[in-house]
C-alpha cells in the first residue's frame, strides 16, 4: 500500500476550493526519477524554488569540498548520498512547495493513484455540502456546569475514603 497526501487549493477569499479537478495527490515514499534525475524531476514538477535552493546548496557544497581538497571519490559519494536524499524526500519537497496556496485535505492509503483518488472522492463527497449552509444566529450560549462541584469538565478532587 502506498500513502498519498491530498491537497486542495485555497481561493483568494480564504475558502477551500471544492473543484475536484484541482485536487493534488502526493505519494509518500521513494521517487526513483527524483533520485536518478533530481534537477530534471524538479523542473518537470515545477518546483522552481526547490531547484534554486538545490543548485545553490550543491554548488556551495562542492566548492567547499574542492577547497578542502577532497578526492573525486569523496565528491562522488557525497553526490550519490544527496541523490538518495532527494529521492527519499521528493514527496516532502512537493508538499513543501504546495504549502502556500494549498491545504492538506487528507491522507489516503491505496495500491495506486487511481484507487487513492476513488477512495478520497468517495469520502470527500460526503463532506462537501451541495448547497451553502446558513449560519445559525444568534450563536448558542455556552453550557453552564451541572453542579457547583464541577470546574470546567472535571469535578473537584475529593479525598479517597479510608478503608
Amino acid at each position: 500500500m502506498k500513502i498519498y497526501t491530498v491537497h486542495v487549493p485555497v481561493r483568494r477569499d480564504g475558502q477551500v476550493s471544492s473543484e475536484p479537478d484541482r485536487v493534488r495527490f502526493v505519494r509518500d515514499g521513494f521517487h526513483f526519477w527524483a533520485f536518478l534525475l533530481g534537477p530534471l524531476w524538479m523542473i518537470w514538477n515545477r518546483l522552481w524554488l526547490v531547484l534554486i535552493i538545490y543548485l545553490v546548496v550543491i554548488a556551495a557544497l562542492f566548492a567547499g569540498l574542492s577547497a578542502l581538497g577532497a578526492s573525486s571519490l569523496v565528491q562522488s559519494a557525497v553526490g550519490f548520498l544527496i541523490a538518495v536524499l532527494i529521492g527519499c524526500e521528493a514527496g516532502s519537497l512537493r508538499r513543501w512547495s504546495l504549502r502556500r496556496r494549498w491545504t492538506q485535505a487528507g491522507v489516503v492509503a491505496a495500491r495506486d493513484l487511481e484507487e487513492a483518488e476513488r477512495r478520497f472522492f468517495e469520502s470527500w463527497a460526503d463532506r462537501v455540502p451541495s448547497e451553502p449552509v446558513a449560519p445559525t444566529w444568534p450563536p448558542s450560549a455556552p453550557v453552564a456546569p451541572a453542579s457547583p462541584d464541577v470546574l470546567g469538565l472535571f469535578p473537584l478532587p475529593q479525598p479517597e475514603p479510608r478503608r
